[in-house]
């Protein structure tokens, strides 16, 4: 059983509410204190939010086996959404957040009015195609049914695998946020959009589906394994990271966790624990 610390509606309600203040620019905001905005005293335990896996997993293994050596106190949320981390980070609810990557940041940095940076970047998870009654990519035709995230970045992320591989046609120099209007040619298909951590659940109501890695991992998939087509680390831009809200990088605990999620030791449990699934985006093994 996981010992991590759970967020509960009480607490998520409190976070969706500190972001509204925030952007209100009122003086109670509590990411403004001394203590939100990270003092850098290591007596005080560093709270990070995460999706259960791959992250929250990594988290602690940091927490388990490195972090009281390095004199850190690690405490970690686990967070099921892309939403709320990010909203808990940016009022001061957590310390920092590790579940995104760079261009789902921005896109929500733009929309939110937030102000969350990444620290640095620790993995990859490959986004995949999988299916349950095809055996192939080839096996998908016209008529057929795919799922795809609904998030601007992912959405954008998942069309561009479908068309690498020759099931949709993009308009030329759509970038990463294209959408289901920025097919030229569906070839037959059908598209259904659904939030990212639901699409697993939508397997066997569709010919195929597009996921997220971590996703993939949670519903028992092993993205280098059962994918019908899997994303290349070469030159991905979705790396994913640890994040603070701007102005906390400094705080010499984020400083001691970056430090940690960049070890051998960190590179080592990735390469064991996921074997293909998950990238280390770091030393040798980063492209």
């Amino acid at each position: 059983m996981r010992k991590n610390i759970k967020l509960t509606a009480g607490i998520a309600a409190t976070a969706a509410l500190a972001l509204g203040l925030t952007a209100c620019g009122t003086s109670s905001d509590p990411s403004t204190s001394k203590d939100a905005a990270g003092s850098g005293d290591t007596s005080k335990p560093l709270v990070v939010a995460a999706s259960p896996t791959p992250h929250a997993d990594i988290l602690n293994f940091v927490k388990d086996n490195l972090a009281e050596k390095a004199g850190l106190k690690l405490e970690v949320k686990e967070f099921t959404d892309y939403v709320l981390p990010n909203t808990a980070t940016q009022s001061g609810q957590v310390d920092a957040n590790f579940f995104q990557h760079k261009p789902y940041l921005d896109d929500f940095n733009k929309k939110n009015k937030t102000t969350i940076v990444p620290v640095v970047n620790v993995h990859l998870e490959p986004l995949g195609l999988y299916s349950k009654s095809l055996k192939s990519v080839k096996d998908i035709k016209a008529g057929q049914t795919v799922a795809v995230p609904n998030d601007t970045t992912n959405e954008g992320r998942a069309l561009h695998l479908l068309a690498e591989n020759g099931l949709i046609t993009l308009k030329d120099g759509v970038g990463t946020d294209a959408k289901l209007s920025d097919i030229t040619d569906k070839k037959g298909l059908e598209f259904k959009e659904l939030e990212a951590a639901t699409v697993p659940r939508a397997l066997n109501d569709v010919d195929a589906a597009v996921i997220n890695g971590n996703y993939a991992i949670e519903a028992k998939l092993s993205p280098s394994k059962d994918a019908l087509v899997l994303e290349k680390a070469e030159g991905n831009p979705y790396a994913n990271f640890l994040a603070v809200k701007e102005g906390n990088e400094k705080d010499a605990r984020v400083q001691k966790l970056a430090e940690l999620l960049n070890s051998p030791e960190v590179k080592k449990y990735i390469e064991d624990t996921y074997k293909g699934s998950v990238i280390p985006a770091f030393g040798a093994a980063a492209k």
